[in-house]
């Protein structure tokens, strides 16, 4: 029996909580872990709700900001209401429905990748947005984009996971596959939300180390502003 794929389940798990399902959840399937299931509310949370990596992260926003992968748009909202301007991109239409729903002034349906050429102070990605990159060695085309859109004194405000201790043992060494060509931290998920089966996507996580080197490389110089006790760190990128 064919299943039939939708490109937005996201986006629509976003509209159905919006429009009074609180209690909806998506499921998550990966690669390399059991099946997830997402509360969507955290996708609406207020800022002192969120963990605090975000809450460090949105406090550290200068000027304009683009958050990108913007999804419902909490972390946008937080930050018009202290007076940042602030573009908020997706490649979800539901997204970005819900986002201008909930009072996001400039809520707009592009790519990070296929963004016009304007200028900002902050960019923004949360909730490892970096995975946008889908693998790896596409990071030196993330910091030629983001080159593209920072003002001289602008910075990089994300947060990404070494997700090694999915292949720790007892014994504290890590079964990684030194031959292979892949990175341990891409992954392949799918988010299903109802009746509605997500289409596969590629997502990587990039521990600290390899930002820092990759960065360093690109032009950037990399801080490590926070680290929590089980490997997500908040990382602060400027210009060298």
């Amino acid at each position: 029996m064919k299943t039939n794929l939708d490109e937005d389940s996201f986006g629509k798990g976003l509209l159905s909580y919006y429009n009074g399902n609180t209690q909806a959840k998506f499921s998550v399937y990966s690669d390399i872990a059991d099946t997830e299931r997402w509360p969507i509310s955290t996708f609406f949370r207020k800022f002192e709700t969120m963990p605090k990596n975000e809450q460090i992260a949105l406090s550290d926003c200068i000027g304009r900001v683009l958050d990108i992968g913007a999804g419902a748009g909490s972390h946008s909202l937080w930050l018009s209401e202290r007076h940042h301007k602030v573009t908020s991109i997706d490649i979800s239409e539901g997204a970005v429905e819900v986002m201008k729903k909930r009072g996001v002034e400039d809520a707009r349906l592009v790519n990070f990748f296929d963004f016009s050429l304007e200028k900002y102070d902050t960019l923004l990605l949360l909730m490892n947005g970096i995975g946008i990159i889908q693998t790896l060695d596409r990071l030196p085309e993330f910091f030629a984009k983001a080159k593209e859109l920072l003002n001289d004194k602008g910075c990089i405000i994300l947060d990404s996971s070494n997700i090694i201790y999915l292949f720790m043992e007892e014994d504290g060494s890590a079964m990684i596959d030194l031959n292979s060509d892949k990175y341990y931290g891409e992954l392949e998920y799918r988010i299903d939300f109802s009746n509605h089966h997500g289409v596969p996507f590629k997502w990587v996580f990039v521990d600290f180390e390899t930002l820092s080197e990759t960065a360093l490389e690109n032009g950037f110089k990399c801080e490590k502003v926070y680290e929590d006790d089980h490997y997500l760190y908040l990382a602060k990128l400027t210009l060298l």
